[in-house]
């Protein structure tokens, strides 16, 4: 089930398009040089570059467990792209920008989520944001979408809230999450234990340390790399997450 990529595409950024003004990460639709539209977030927003690195490493998590996530790029950033910009707080971050950016594939005509959708499917996405600890897939913000008539799963960045902290991330691995009672899906899971065993035993150290492989360098500032990993696998197979999320379906 492994599709993740082992390499990023990286594409240049040619032109801002639209600022889209959702969430604290002020991403941009952005048209890069293979004619293709993305939506960008930029290293040089509120979040930094920690909110990068979680919607790489964890995308593609997700997308090596198969569920249903959009192209992840990586966006080179020219400065000079600023300069047509008229509002100032854009040009400011593109200017604080400039390098590589996380890019993550528009969605044309994409709806918003609305039910109905596949039990199984709602319990593992409850299951991998649980394993996850993303706090930001709520009914006021689902991070969903519909396409094609297809669930998609977007926005990474909020997940592991301790990436912000000075503490070990490990240290957040046996933590239970009770955000996760929050979880716009909930309701439409089916058993959360069933996802578990279904998911779990396809979660690889392979695959783990290929999605953190797939992070630049440059973006690991207060955390480094093998603490991600470390995170992830510690989590899987100790944490107390999947009986968590289970118990509050119930």
């Amino acid at each position: 089930m492994d599709s993740s990529p082992k390499v990023l595409r990286t594409v240049t950024a040619i032109r801002y398009a639209l600022p889209l003004r959702e969430g604290g990460s002020l991403p941009g639709l952005m048209e890069a040089d293979d004619d293709g539209l993305y939506v960008v977030k930029f290293r040089g927003a509120g979040q930094g570059a920690a909110a990068l690195v979680s919607e790489v490493f964890f995308g593609e998590i997700a997308r090596s467990l198969g569920l249903p996530i959009p192209e992840i790029v990586l966006v080179d950033l020219d400065v000079d792209i600023s300069a047509a910009e008229g509002d100032p707080e854009i040009q400011d971050l593109l200017r604080s920008s400039a390098g590589l950016n996380l890019g993550i594939d528009f969605l044309p005509g994409a709806f918003p989520f609305a039910p109905p959708i596949a039990r199984a499917l709602a319990a593992d996405i409850v299951w991998f944001d649980s394993l996850v600890m993303n706090v930001d897939r709520t009914a006021k913000n689902p991070n969903l979408l519909r396409w094609h008539n297809q669930v998609w799963i977007i926005d990474h960045g909020a997940c592991l809230p301790a990436q912000h902290g000075d503490d070990p991330l490990s240290d957040a691995a046996l933590r239970e999450f009770p955000r996760i009672a929050d979880h716009v899906l909930l309701k439409h899971a089916g058993s959360i234990a069933d996802a578990h065993s279904r998911l779990a035993p396809l979660l690889s150290a392979e695959m783990i340390r290929d999605a953190a492989a797939l992070v630049p360098d440059s973006w690991f500032i207060k955390h480094g790399r093998e603490e991600y990993i470390d995170f992830v696998q510690k989590r899987l197979s100790s944490g107390p997450f999947a009986e968590e999320a289970e118990r509050v379906r119930s």
